[in-house]
């Protein structure tokens, strides 16, 4: 198990009206009128889709994101890992960098909830310590989403790869030993599954898990583990390899540099790219998929700097009480992207790294404070653009704040639990 971490309506008619991609590179934007851009990322056609599975179609809440154009387009399945906790209760996995990475190479990209998890229909299915079933369980509901693909006139049914991170890695290899037509590669990323309830040798089941899919194993693969992985270190990771190719499994195992706190989350951050891409495309020339930037995706607008002072001014920060403050500071010290938000009332909260952490900041805060929040700092710099606050303005918020109830340390109001990805599993 790892640690960190609706429009549901098909769009194929619209997508399919839209120009078809010309072979140089063109903008990828649609206008902030269009009906997806107010909950949705516009710029990579980003909609949900309700995919069908096992004999009783459940229904899998799958995220789409495409180029402009009728296509067809090549494929990339990206499968989710597992939060700690009820599978229902994981929110709609995204990979964005990800996404955009192959968006902006002409990809298709989906991302299937599997059963039980999210919004998904279905029971999430758990064969407990027996991991390699864990694996063949899970695997059912990929392909099914790429059966549903194969479907879609703008799918390219011959180009399509396969990704996993973490139990999501574990389930794309376990897919491997199944005739894929189209599917070209896998790619693990940190794939496997951790059990800490002590009902058993977890690593050992992970091990012999890899061994059988190696023997059975039809498809090519690139195995990405980070020498700083939380759950999947390097010998694991070598074990888990070793087993796999040894029983005739062909997969190459790349050992990245380590990535921040915890290469783990490798995929959830901004800055993970420059780390994993250059395997990956080396990967996708070698399996015949393409790997030139043919789509120029805008990157996501953010609130411009401003004046109001240095980001690490913390006296400056408005409506803070003491505590509020010890929390800015703690901030300081935390990793980019990251944002803090404020309210009038003095309410706070902050967050880091993973996907938009400017909107994660702002809802939370937004939640648990009586007044609307903004944001006050992102990254390295301040993005509060009011005068400068009243020092009677501030004491009185700042009274108000200490006399607010204590957070619920179960919230990302509380700045203990607000640390880290939301979806670096």
């Amino acid at each position: 198990m790892s640690r960190i971490q609706s429009i549901r309506t098909l769009m194929s008619a619209s997508i399919a009206a839209l120009a078809l991609l010309p072979a140089f590179a063109q903008s990828q934007e649609l206008p902030p009128s269009h009906p997806v851009a107010s909950t949705l990322d516009y710029r990579m056609n980003e909609h949900v889709i309700q995919v069908p599975a096992g004999p009783d179609d459940v229904l899998l809440e799958t995220t789409v994101f495409q180029p402009n154009g009728a296509g067809p387009f090549p494929l990339i399945v990206i499968n989710h890992g597992k939060d700690p906790g009820r599978p229902s209760l994981q929110s709609r996995d995204r990979f964005y960098h990800m996404a955009s990475v192959f968006v902006k190479r002409g990809y298709a990209v989906m991302v299937p909830m599997r059963q039980g998890f999210s919004k998904s229909g279905g029971r999430y299915r758990d064969r407990g310590c027996d991991m390699t079933a864990n694996g063949y369980t899970q695997a059912e509901d990929i392909r099914a989403t790429l059966a549903h693909a194969r479907q879609q006139p703008w799918i390219d049914g011959a180009r399509m790869i396969v990704a996993g991170q973490s139990y999501g890695g574990l389930a794309a290899i376990a897919l491997g030993t199944q005739a894929l037509p189209g599917v070209r590669g896998l790619i693990n990323f940190a794939g496997g599954l951790r059990d800490d309830s002590n009902r058993c040798a977890w690593r050992s089941q992970l091990v012999a898990a890899f061994a059988d899919y190696g023997a059975k194993a039809k498809v090519p693969s690139l195995w990405l583990y980070g020498q700083n992985d939380s759950l999947f270190g390097p010998e694991l990771a070598s074990r888990m390899h070793a087993a796999y190719a040894g029983a005739g499994g062909r997969g190459r195992l790349v050992e990245l540099p380590a990535f921040k706190r915890d290469a783990h989350g490798l995929l959830a951050s901004r800055d993970g790219e420059k780390v994993w891409l250059q395997d990956t495309e080396q990967f996708l020339r070698e399996i015949g998929m393409p790997t030139a930037i043919v789509v120029d995706v805008p990157a996501p607008p953010s609130p411009a700097r401003t004046d109001y002072a240095q980001v690490d001014d913390i006296a400056a920060v408005p409506f803070l009480s003491e505590n509020g403050r010890r929390a800015y500071r703690d901030y300081l010290t935390k990793m980019t992207p990251r944002a803090f938000a404020v309210s009038a009332s003095g309410g706070w909260t902050w967050a880091e790294e993973g996907e938009d952490p400017d909107g994660r900041a702002l809802a939370t805060c937004t939640a648990k404070s009586k007044e609307p929040c903004r944001l006050y700092s992102i990254d390295d710099y301040v993005v509060w653009h009011d005068e400068r606050i009243d020092g009677a303005v501030a004491g009185k918020a700042a009274a108000t704040a200490a006399i607010m109830p204590a957070p619920n340390p179960m919230t990302e109001f509380d700045p203990t639990t607000s640390v880290g990805s939301t979806t670096a599993r």
